[in-house]
């Protein structure tokens, strides 16, 4: 498995949270550790999120990025984990 750390800059809105974690679900991956946080009261939230998957994180970032009220998805690091029997 390979975790992928990133980060999401976008406009607060009550369903934005909902639709980020829809469209990490539907992409295949499993969110391992998410924080929140909303910088003064520019109405603008940050999302840093680490996930899980098989599945290569460009299957993920360029979805996320179409949601219309993200506006920047900064990708942190990458790393690949040995399964072990």
């Amino acid at each position: 498995m390979t975790q992928h750390q990133f980060s999401i800059h976008a406009t607060h809105s009550p369903e934005l949270l909902e639709r980020v974690l829809r469209v990490i679900r539907h992409r295949g991956f499993t969110v391992c550790q998410f924080t929140m946080s909303m910088p003064s009261d520019s109405g603008q939230v940050i999302f840093d999120v680490t996930v899980e998957s098989q599945r290569a994180i460009e299957t993920l970032r360029p979805q996320l990025t179409k949601l219309w009220d993200v506006s920047e998805v900064m990708m942190a690091s990458s790393t690949t984990q040995s399964l072990r029997a």
